[in-house]
């Protein structure tokens, strides 16, 4: 017989399917946009508009400055993994040891239930206007758009779809991204074979 229990636990977050996870404060990238981040982003994706590094072909394509690349605004969005005077961020020397904390891995979850795990399926980007050399720019919101249950070969758990924005410290929205991520536990090895045997007849 399947073990359903594990479902339970998800019941919270299925009923905030719709609302606004975060705290509604904006969490600001580490530092401004600088020009010599924005050439070596470019550089090993070898990123040929002028706009980025030229600042004549910049005004002359109709911008004020420098640009920074459409898909480099989530990372210039994320804060900083650390800073002088706090604890190391690799309290382990194990291989393949992580990192103690990290600013994509949400410390207050509300009500999706904490994971063994979680991988990120995919990403959509609605990117509303280039950000320029000299912004600061950050993420704000956590809508949750969906969560749905699933059990697979890695574990049970859910595939989650949330929203969020990515602003300017000018005032606007740059950019909406919404990143479906599957967060689980891994299924107990006694009720493997259960697994096993439930996918062979499904």
């Amino acid at each position: 017989m399947i073990d359903d229990s594990w479902r339970a636990k998800w019941q919270a977050a299925q009923d905030a399917v719709g609302q606004d996870l975060s705290d509604g404060a904006t969490r600001w990238g580490a530092d401004r946009i600088e020009a010599a981040v924005v050439r070596r982003y470019v550089e090993p994706l070898e990123i040929g508009t002028l706009i980025h590094t030229e600042k004549e072909a910049a005004v002359a394509a109709g911008y004020p400055g420098l640009v920074a690349p459409a898909t480099g605004a989530l990372a210039f969005s994320l804060p900083a993994m650390w800073s002088p005077g706090e604890e190391t961020l690799w309290k382990s020397s194990e291989r393949n040891a992580q990192p103690a904390r990290t600013p994509i891995n949400n410390e207050d979850p509300g009500p999706i239930p904490r994971t063994e795990g979680f991988f990120a399926t995919d990403i959509e980007a609605d990117f509303l206007r280039p950000v320029e050399i000299g912004e600061r720019v950050g993420t704000k919101g956590r809508h949750l758009l969906s969560c749905v249950l699933k059990e697979t070969s890695v574990g049970r758990g859910a595939f989650m779809t949330v929203e969020s924005q990515i602003v300017s410290d000018r005032g606007d929205t740059v950019a909406r991204l919404r990143t479906t991520l599957f967060a689980f536990d891994p299924i107990p090895e006694e009720r493997m074979s259960e697994h096993v045997e439930a996918g062979a007849n499904g």
